[in-house]
């Protein structure tokens, strides 16, 4: 089973992702994980390594290749990244947007790296605002279309715990024989 969790940054990905794969047993690779680690290399935080990467369109086309070929090689894992559900083409089994307000998504930031509320949301907001503008140059992505997802969260409802359990019934509930179809990912220029 390969599910994709996408959302903006301080939504709860990588926190919910993670209790997820250890909930069902998968694997968990973060694509946030991967960016600060580039980031760390070259000694930037991830709101300068986003704005260099806007001059240098090669280190996202490094992070989403090797996410989309994660995505598409391999099976029993929990895939964590911004475009996570749009890298895995039509080979999740589940794609999960998780948002959550700006002011809680900048307090959970400023919590994790030491920071001022204030700045973590105005840097939050620059990263965002950037990433937008080269996931629709490079790919054609609008990340704000939320089609392609098969269910879409606000994390600040639940506690880590509770939410989990929500994704675990949602997963469960799932039912082949009804299934419908899900969206299919269009007009999308996997272009690395």
């Amino acid at each position: 089973m390969l599910i994709t969790v996408s959302g903006p940054p301080g939504s709860g990905k990588s926190t919910n992702a993670a209790g997820l794969a250890d909930r069902l047993g998968l694997d968990h690779v973060s694509g946030g994980d991967i960016f600060r680690e580039m980031a760390a290399e070259r000694d930037m935080t991830p709101v300068e390594f986003n704005e260099f990467a806007e001059e240098d369109p090669q280190i996202d086309r490094d992070l989403d290749r090797r996410l989309h070929e994660i995505a598409t090689t391999r099976d029993d894992l929990v895939l964590e990244s911004r475009l996570a559900g749009w890298l895995s083409a039509d080979h999740a089994d589940f794609r999960f947007w998780f948002d959550a307000p700006v002011s809680t998504r900048a307090e959970r930031i400023a919590e994790r790296e030491e920071k001022p509320v204030d700045r973590a949301k105005a840097e939050t907001e620059r990263r965002e605002a950037s990433e937008k503008k080269r996931y629709r140059e490079y790919y054609d992505i609008d990340i704000g279309d939320l089609s392609i997802y098969d269910a879409a969260y606000n994390t600040a409802r639940w506690g880590p715990e509770r939410f989990i359990d929500v994704l675990v019934a949602t997963i469960d509930a799932y039912d082949p024989a009804t299934d419908e179809g899900k969206a299919p990912i269009e007009g999308v220029s996997y272009d690395f």
